[in-house]
C-alpha cells in the first residue's frame, strides 16, 4: 500500500500569525517518522473571499482539489474568542466531499492550550464528516512561545503528537478504504 497523503493545514491568515511555526514543527516531526506523505496546506495561498460573497470558482476550485489529494489532516489551530479562526471557517465551508470519510488531528494553541477552539473545530469536523481523533497536543501561549512570538515546544508535547499521529494515519488508512 502506498503511503497517505496528510496535510497539515495552517488555520489562520493573519499577519504575524504563528501557526507556520507550529506548522513547520509538527511537518518535522512527522517526516522523521517516515510513514506518510506530509505537507504543509497554508489557507492564505488560497485567498478564499467570504462564502458567498464573491465569485470564488477559481479559490474554491484550487481550494478543493489540494483536499481532494489528501487522506487526512492535521489542523493547527489558534484560538480566537474562544474559537477558531474566521478564515479556518470560511476554508471549511468551501469545500465538503473533499473532507469526507478522512481523519484528522487537531494541534492547537492559546491561553489555555486553545482547548476551545479544538473543541469548536471538532462539532464542525463531525458534519463535515470527519473523523477526528482524541489525542490533542495543547500548546500554552505563555510557556511554549518565547515572548508570545518564538515557538519553542516543550519536549513533553512530542509524546502527544507522536500519538495523534498515529490514531490519523490509522483512521486515515481505515477511512480510505470507504472513499
Amino acid at each position: 500500500m502506498s503511503k497517505l497523503n496528510i496535510g497539515i493545514i495552517l488555520g489562520s491568515t493573519r499577519q504575524g500569525r504563528l501557526s507556520p511555526q507550529v506548522g513547520e514543527w509538527v511537518k518535522r516531526i512527522a517526516d522523521e517518522r517516515g510513514d506518510a506523505n506530509y505537507e504543509i496546506v497554508d489557507i492564505a495561498d488560497y485567498k478564499l473571499p467570504l462564502f458567498g460573497e464573491a465569485d470564488a470558482t477559481e479559490q474554491a476550485t484550487a481550494w478543493n482539489n489540494k483536499l481532494n489529494t489528501l487522506d487526512g489532516f492535521v489542523f493547527i489551530v489558534q484560538e480566537y474568542n474562544h474559537s477558531i479562526s474566521a478564515s479556518l471557517k470560511n476554508a471549511l465551508d468551501f469545500a465538503r466531499e473533499p473532507w469526507n470519510n478522512k481523519a484528522a488531528g487537531i494541534v492547537s494553541y492559546g491561553s489555555v492550550g486553545g482547548a476551545r477552539a479544538a473543541e469548536h473545530l471538532r462539532g464542525i469536523l463531525g458534519e463535515l464528516s470527519v473523523a477526528d481523533v482524541r489525542v490533542h497536543p495543547a500548546l500554552s501561549l505563555f510557556t511554549d512561545f518565547e515572548n508570545g512570538s518564538v515557538f519553542k515546544p516543550a519536549d513533553l508535547h512530542l509524546v502527544n503528537l507522536n500519538g495523534m499521529l498515529d490514531q490519523v494515519l490509522a483512521w486515515s488508512g481505515a477511512l480510505k478504504t470507504l472513499r
